[in-house]
């Protein structure tokens, strides 16, 4: 249960004071009937509300798949450049929808943005090897022995690899599946095998695919069965 004009600035209505305005002037009905006291305790989980006749969607659990663009920030906001949050409704950074780890700005694709924090503490742990896939281009040629030094993992100069899967689907393009997150890890990867990427697009996150009817910059909400993919594989029940 929240205070319903807590809940309101959490759903980024407006700041407190503004809701609670709106509040008392009659502007808020749950269940369908008006409320005018900015403290009555609501039902965050199934309450109906509607804001001057139009319905709010008052969800605090959200999750969404982004296909991310080349030139945008993976973070909540920058001052100076712009993030991937700002291809979403504001209500999604009001109520903490946020990217689960991060993408260069010039590497593409999959980004899965969650407000459950816990679900993205565990997707990203190692010891949860969720795997995640990229589709790499280079700038020379791929061979079994870049498969092999993938295979075995990799020394980079402040911390070892761990084992990866190449696999070489052209000759400049390799797809490669790891379950670590580190700093431009699959980019300093192939700079070790003496092969710099030229483009970096991400495929899957654990049992997540890209959406192909995605085009760079559109999203969307995940569906229950993704949803409950996403949970298994962070070995976690859905949250209610």
């Amino acid at each position: 249960m929240l205070r319903l004009d807590r809940y309101l600035v959490t759903l980024g209505i407006g700041s407190r004071s503004q809701v609670q305005k709106i509040i008392r002037t009659g502007g808020v009905r749950v269940d369908g009937i008006t409320v005018t006291d900015p403290g009555k305790q609501v039902d965050e989980r199934s309450a109906a509300l509607t804001l001057h006749g139009q319905p709010i969607d008052g969800r605090l659990t959200r999750h969404v798949m982004l296909h991310k663009p080349v030139g945008l920030l993976t973070a909540a906001r920058d001052k100076k450049q712009p993030t991937v949050m700002d291809l979403l409704p504001e209500v999604y950074a009001a109520i903490g929808c946020m990217p689960v780890g991060r993408l260069d700005k010039d590497t593409t694709g999959l980004l899965l943005l969650t407000t459950d924090g816990e679900l993205n503490h565990r997707l990203l742990s190692p010891g949860r090897h969720v795997d995640k896939t990229y589709r790499a281009q280079v700038d020379g040629t791929l061979d079994q022995r870049h498969v092999e030094a993938f295979a075995a993992g990799l020394h980079l100069s402040d911390f070892d690899a761990q084992p990866a899967r190449l696999e070489i689907i052209a000759p400049k393009t390799g797809l490669v599946t790891v379950h670590e997150g580190k700093f431009h890890q699959i980019k300093r990867m192939f700079s070790a095998v003496e092969r710099e990427v030229t483009a970096l697009h991400r495929l899957t996150f654990g049992s997540l695919q890209l959406d192909e009817s995605l085009e760079a910059g559109q999203w969307r909400e995940l569906t229950e069965a993704e949803i409950a993919a996403l949970y298994r594989d962070a070995q976690m029940e859905v949250e209610a």
